[in-house]
């Protein structure tokens, strides 16, 4: 306490603790831009969650502890965190079979949601996909809004579900198509995706990692759907 009153006394603004964040699906394109964009960040504390030591970004300040899923519930609780951020997902083609992509992007996902609301997190930020919706006849959109409705029962005092159309940056699994997409799709967004179809735009990495930063610090309670603009919104409220 006396170093605070020194503190005010010399006119300086205390320091505040960093957010802590538990970070499950650190490997990937979105879980990599979170480690990338927390770099040179006193407000953000990342404790990345995952099966295998992987690459880390140099300065990242983050600790990363391994296991199998089976003991991700332990580690979750080890992070003693503030905010989950859910970036797994997987595709079908990559899992082998529908069922394996649902034990993925859905059972997995519920599952490390249950463990953080057993470690006393209340706050909760997971990425699902535009055009989530359980009552899709495209199985992989009704799964993801399966998932969704699924984590809305578990009690978050503050659940974040992020929407983005395409994700744009580097992937270390290579997809062809979706390499194409990501060349054309700056172009197909200013040509294209207007009203209706503005959910739809593709949006970097870096943008959503930026947009979870901004939503760790937003304090109002409840279920919070975010599409492309809503994102954007975001960031101009955090000033990211």
């Amino acid at each position: 306490m006396s170093d605070l009153f020194d503190v005010l006394k010399r006119g300086e603004e205390p320091s505040l603790p960093a957010h802590r964040i538990c970070l499950v699906g650190a490997s990937g394109l979105i879980g990599t831009a979170v480690l990338d964009e927390s770099v040179g960040r006193s407000d953000m504390r990342v404790v990345s969650v995952a099966r295998r030591e992987f690459a880390l970004p140099r300065g990242a300040r983050t600790e990363v502890l391994v296991g199998l899923p089976d003991d991700w519930s332990a580690l979750i609780g080890a992070a003693r965190a503030d905010v989950l951020v859910c970036a797994l997902g997987t595709t079908i083609r990559a899992a082998g079979s529908q069922a394996a992509f649902r034990a993925v992007d859905h059972d997995l996902v519920v599952e490390v949601a249950q463990a953080a609301r057993m470690a006393g997190i209340e706050h909760m930020i997971a990425v699902s996909s535009v055009g989530a919706d359980r009552a899709s006849r495209n199985f992989y959109l009704r799964t993801k809004g399966e998932t969704e409705e699924d984590l809305g029962k578990l009690g978050f005092r503050r659940l974040d579900i992020l929407r983005p159309g395409l994700l744009r940056g580097p992937r270390a699994e290579k997809r062809k198509l979706e390499g194409l997409g990501q060349a054309i799709a700056p172009v197909a967004d200013l040509l294209v995706m207007h009203g209706k179809l503005r959910k739809y735009r593709s949006v970097r990495g870096s943008t959503v990692a930026r947009t979870v930063f901004a939503l760790v610090r937003e304090k109002a309670q409840g279920r919070f759907v975010h599409d492309y603009d809503s994102m954007q919104r975001a960031l101009r409220r955090a000033g990211e």
